[in-house]
C-alpha cells in the first residue's frame, strides 16, 4: 500500500507531464453498466475561456448487442469468458492556433486541423479480476474533407467571434487509420465510496501513435464498473481525477498526414514533445437510465513553440 500511494502521488505531482486522447468514453469512471446505450460528448475549449490548440471535439457514441455481429470485431484481441460490450461512434476533433483570425500561417504555432473518424470499439468486463480490457480501430480523414473550418466558421459568426481566416493553411487531406488497445486494473476500492485504478494505452496508426499509462481515482457515491451487466445500480454522484504519462511517437494534427506530405505548414519532428502531460478532472452523475458529466482538461506544450492549454465538456447518455 506504501508502494500504491507513491505512485498515485508521483503520478499526480507529475500531471504537468502526462498525455491522454481527447475524446475517451472505455475509462472505467465513465462507464454505463449496461451493453445497450447512446451518449453524445461535446469539449470546447469555450468552458475554459480560451479559444487555441484543441478548440472543439464531439463523439456520437452508440453501445448496442447487435454490433457484436459488426466483422470489424475479427480484428479484435476478445477475451473468453467474460462480458463484452460492442460500440460505434462518431467522432470529430478540431485544432488552431492562437490567432485563427489571421489568414497568415502563424509560423512556431500549431497548424489548423481537423480529423472526422468512425471508430468501432469492443469493452470487455472482467467482474472476478476487477479489470477492463478494450480495443478501438478508427476509420476517417484529416483534412478539408473534415469540415473543420466550416464548423468553427459556423459557430463563430452565430456568436458573433472572430471569423477564422487560416483555415486554408490547415493539414491536408489524408487518411486516418487507427487502432488501439487499452487495460484498467482496479487496485483499490472503499465500499461505494472511493476506487483506484491503473491504467494502460496503446495506439498506433496514422492520426497517432504514442503509449500512455497512469491512474484515476472517483470518490463520492461511486459506481462499481467492474460489476456484470445483471448488477445495474441506481442514483450515483461522484468526482473524478485523472493524471497520466505519455510518450509520444506520431500527431498527425501537428506533424501532417503519413501519405500526403503537402501540407503547408507543420511543426518538425524534432519540436515535437516527446513526453507531454494531462490531468483531467470532473464530476458524474447517474441513474439507472440517464448520464450526465462536467469534464474539464489540462494539458503542457505539445511542441517546443506551444503552451500548455485547458478545455472543458460535457457528457449526456441514456440507456435504450
Amino acid at each position: 500500500m506504501k508502494n500504491l500511494c507513491y505512485l498515485l502521488l508521483m503520478l499526480s505531482l507529475s500531471s504537468q507531464y502526462s498525455w491522454s486522447q481527447k475524446i475517451d468514453n472505455t475509462t472505467s469512471y465513465r462507464a454505463i453498466n449496461t451493453n445497450h446505450y447512446f451518449r453524445f460528448s461535446y469539449d470546447n475549449d469555450y468552458f475554459a475561456a480560451t479559444d487555441e490548440n484543441y478548440t472543439q471535439g464531439y463523439s456520437f457514441e452508440l453501445v448496442a448487442p447487435f454490433l457484436a455481429k459488426n466483422p470489424v470485431n475479427k480484428l479484435f484481441y476478445i477475451p473468453k469468458n467474460i462480458e463484452r460490450r460492442y460500440g460505434l461512434s462518431i467522432e470529430h476533433i478540431g485544432f488552431t492556433p492562437n490567432h485563427y483570425e489571421l489568414p497568415e500561417i502563424q509560423v512556431g504555432d500549431r497548424p489548423f486541423a481537423a480529423a472526422i473518424m468512425l471508430k468501432n470499439s469492443m469493452i470487455a468486463v472482467d467482474a472476478s479480476a476487477k479489470s477492463i480490457f478494450s480495443s478501438g480501430l478508427s476509420i476517417g480523414i484529416i483534412g478539408p474533407g473534415a469540415f473543420g473550418e466550416e464548423m468553427q466558421r459556423g459557430i463563430h459568426e452565430a456568436t458573433g467571434n472572430k471569423i477564422p481566416l487560416g483555415w486554408k493553411n490547415q493539414i491536408k487531406n489524408d487518411l486516418v487509420l487507427n487502432y488501439e488497445v487499452g487495460y484498467e486494473k482496479q487496485l483499490v476500492r472503499y465500499e461505494d465510496l472511493f476506487s483506484l485504478q491503473a491504467s494502460a494505452n496503446v495506439k498506433v496508426g496514422t492520426l497517432f501513435t504514442n503509449g500512455s499509462l497512469g491512474v484515476n481515482s472517483t470518490v463520492g457515491i461511486i459506481n462499481n464498473s467492474f460489476s456484470s451487466l445483471s448488477e445495474r445500480s441506481g442514483f450515483k454522484l461522484y468526482a473524478y481525477a485523472a493524471p497520466m504519462v505519455s510518450v509520444i511517437g506520431y500527431d498527425a494534427t501537428l506533424q501532417g498526414g503519413l501519405i500526403n506530405r503537402d501540407s503547408p505548414y507543420t511543426i518538425e519532428s524534432g519540436d515535437v514533445q516527446r513526453v507531454t502531460g494531462q490531468f483531467d478532472y470532473g464530476i458524474i452523475l447517474k441513474t439507472k437510465t440517464l448520464y450526465f458529466e462536467y469534464t474539464r482538461s489540462v494539458i503542457t506544450k505539445e511542441f517546443a513553440t506551444g503552451s500548455s492549454y485547458k478545455w472543458g465538456g460535457i457528457r449526456i447518455g441514456f440507456t435504450l
